[in-house]
């Protein structure tokens, strides 16, 4: 009774110190404010949205110990769709980036850092595909999420699914932090 006791002492303590790691990882971006609107900027161009989908720079710090690299997702889980919406996915993000640059998701413009790859959004693009939901619904939420990764690459490319992509983040996790920003458009 007293090694069982001491043995969920002991997963407590581990879980109270991975918690406390856990939340010193921080993600902000200068474009897009945690609990406000995504600027246009951000919005699709294109399904009726005339947004110049530009990705947001985000920057994140706190990273615990162990980390080997870092991803990014976007999602979107109010979308009408039965399993939400991606919008981005970034992974093998080297472990000594603190962020990304504005327009990062666009493969065009070559400014992911070394060795990071992106994922096919749900428009099927390759890169950022930003806000459209939509006209008349209420606002949805767009969910902005840093992973601070224990392996330095995640066997992925730009046609593996969101949803493996989302599998291999969890199970590689050793710390996440989020934001979320909403978007609506008039009908």
């Amino acid at each position: 009774m007293i090694w069982k006791m001491a043995t969920m002492a002991a997963g407590l303590a581990l879980g109270l110190c991975v918690s406390g790691t856990a939340s010193a990882l921080s993600l902000s971006s200068p474009d897009v404010k945690s609990g406000g609107t995504v600027n246009d900027e951000q919005v699709f161009n294109s399904f009726g949205c005339t947004g110049k989908n530009i990705s947001p720079a985000l920057a994140w710090k706190g990273a615990p110990a162990g980390t080997k690299s870092f991803a990014i997702t976007v999602y979107d889980p109010d979308a009408p769709t039965g399993s939400g919406f991606w919008h981005w996915q970034v992974f093998n993000i080297s472990a000594s980036a603190m962020g990304l640059p504005k327009n990062a998701g666009d493969p065009k413009a070559n400014l992911l850092p070394a060795g990071a790859k992106q994922g096919r959004d749900d428009y099927g693009v390759v890169g950022w595909g930003g806000p459209c939901p939509p006209p008349g619904s209420k606002p949805h939420h767009y969910i902005f999420t840093v992973f601070a990764l224990d392996v330095d690459h995640i066997d992925a490319d730009a046609n593996t699914t969101a949803a493996v992509i989302g599998f291999m983040l969890n199970a590689h996790a050793l710390a996440k932090a989020k934001f979320t920003a909403t978007y609506s458009r008039a009908k």
